[in-house]
């Protein structure tokens, strides 16, 4: 970092052979790039949810404080080169927009209960990008904080419930699982209000800082993030408590399960849920504290106080976002009664109330605008056919690539042309020759006499 930070001016003004791009713009996206792959951005995401297969708390730990946040680390780590490219900054400002909002969406068609939450992971990620892109790193690193501490609420109240429901992970056929499970319920009610930006709660002072950070930023891709940002508080509230509602209220709906174990030795009585034991809540419990409190102790030292001291650093006179937050922000309590007059806390407002009212209220209407927004459903059904592009297109062109090296390249060129083919043609070669060297005079004679006349005849015709 040291040699490399000392050096950032002069790589700043360098530029990229035969192209009018500043090399410093294609470091950093190329770096950027990598961030996309470890940190699961649009389009590099798509193994994040896929990879919900392993047991809830490799999912906690790997997707809320452990893997997917090294690629913010190291943008905001590399902040002294990212603040001398605005291209590059724009381009992460797009990417985690893109991933903030479209994600989200994909989070509202889910029934897997893990998968809300790594489709919920996907959003947050993009929006911890979001801020990355508006040069206000220590807000990045700072919702990354909050957010590993409510997702992994989220991940082991997810798995506390799948203990509950007989390994049952379908929100379709759950319902009522607050009355079973107390303490489960009340710590996955506590980190949800969190993950939507509750004022008070951490996950509030981290996702209004960055929002903040964007509309104060000036570069030209602000303005989609912002509105994406924005968009995503709602889709966030919605997709969150529809996971919490057909989970934890309504009617049980444990027995419609057409994939329920019905021949089980226990009969139907002992399908009900039961609170999971201490192993499990404990954790719970714990986690529910910071998710709660974290946000409210350490926003001003961490983005106003000499937390980072000289590990982040931003040039304020291009990129003043910090500096206009720091204008805007006058301590946790009064962040927090200020969001009475902002949009983000109506907006999550309005995401909860329309979960309630569609999945408690009137449960037919999900159906009814699935049926009615058919091609749209099918689009998030597909995951924006990002799968099938994967999986058909690059999977599908590397295999042929590789056929084609294989075949065509080691078996036809190198195996068949140039080892078989070299030797036979010295073979023969090697024939020809020794029909010549037979040991024989009169052949010996005869190939003299031959020669002579083909010399003879060469400097007849061609020399005259």
């Amino acid at each position: 970092y040291g040699e490399v930070f000392a050096k950032a001016d002069e790589l700043g003004a360098i530029g990229f052979p035969g192209t009018d791009w500043l090399l410093i713009t294609v470091i950093c996206i190329c770096l950027f790039i990598g961030a996309m792959g470890k940190s699961a951005q649009f389009p590099l995401h798509v193994w994040l949810p896929d990879s919900m297969e392993g047991p809830t708390p490799i999912s906690a730990l790997i997707h809320a404080a452990t893997m997917v946040t090294a690629g913010i680390f190291m943008v905001s780590r590399m902040s002294p080169l990212f603040e001398l490219s605005d291209t590059a900054l724009n381009f992460i400002l797009i990417i985690g927009a893109i991933t903030a909002l479209f994600m989200g969406f994909l989070g509202i068609i889910q029934n897997d209960i893990k998968r809300v939450v790594a489709y919920s992971t996907l959003s947050q990620l993009g929006y911890m990008t979001v801020a990355l892109g508006a040069s206000a790193y220590s807000v990045a690193v700072f919702h990354l904080m909050t957010h590993a501490f409510f997702k992994a609420l989220l991940f082991l109240g997810a798995g506390s419930v799948i203990i509950g429901m007989h390994h049952n992970q379908d929100i379709r056929w759950m319902g009522n699982v607050r009355k079973y499970m107390p303490i489960t319920w009340i710590t996955f009610l506590l980190a949800s209000l969190a993950l939507i930006g509750t004022p008070f709660f951490s996950g509030f002072y981290s996702k209004d800082a960055i929002i903040e950070a964007v509309h104060a930023s000036h570069l030209p891709a602000a303005g989609f993030a912002s509105f994406a940002v924005l968009a995503g508080v709602f889709v966030t509230a919605f997709y969150s408590f529809r996971l919490y509602f057909l989970v934890f209220h309504g009617q049980e709906r444990y027995d419609q399960n057409p994939e329920a174990h019905h021949d089980d030795h226990h009969g139907h009585g002992e399908h009900k849920p039961h609170e999971s034991p201490w192993v499990v809540t404990l954790p719970l419990v714990l986690l529910m504290i910071p998710s709660v409190i974290i946000g409210f102790f350490t926003l001003m030292p961490m983005l106003f106080g000499d937390f980072f001291k000289d590990s982040i650093v931003v040039d304020l006179a291009r990129h003043p976002a910090m500096e206009e937050l720091r204008e805007m922000v006058h301590g946790p309590v009064a962040m927090a009664l200020h969001s009475i007059h902002t949009l983000p806390l109506y907006l999550a407002l309005a995401g909860v109330v329309l979960s309630w009212y569609m999945y408690m209220v009137n449960p037919a209407l999900p159906a009814a605008i699935k049926r009615a927004f058919g091609p749209v459903y099918r689009l998030l059904e597909n995951k924006y056919y990002m799968d099938w592009f994967n999986e058909n297109v690059l999977a599908r062109g590397a295999r042929a690539l590789g056929t084609g090296l294989w075949k065509g390249g080691d078996q036809a060129l190198i195996d068949g042309a140039v080892v078989n083919g070299s030797w036979k043609v010295v073979g023969r070669l090697a024939g020809v020759i020794r029909w010549f060297q037979s040991g024989y005079i009169y052949h010996y004679a005869l190939a003299m006499l031959l020669g002579i006349f083909i010399l003879m005849t060469y400097f007849v015709w061609f020399k005259r």
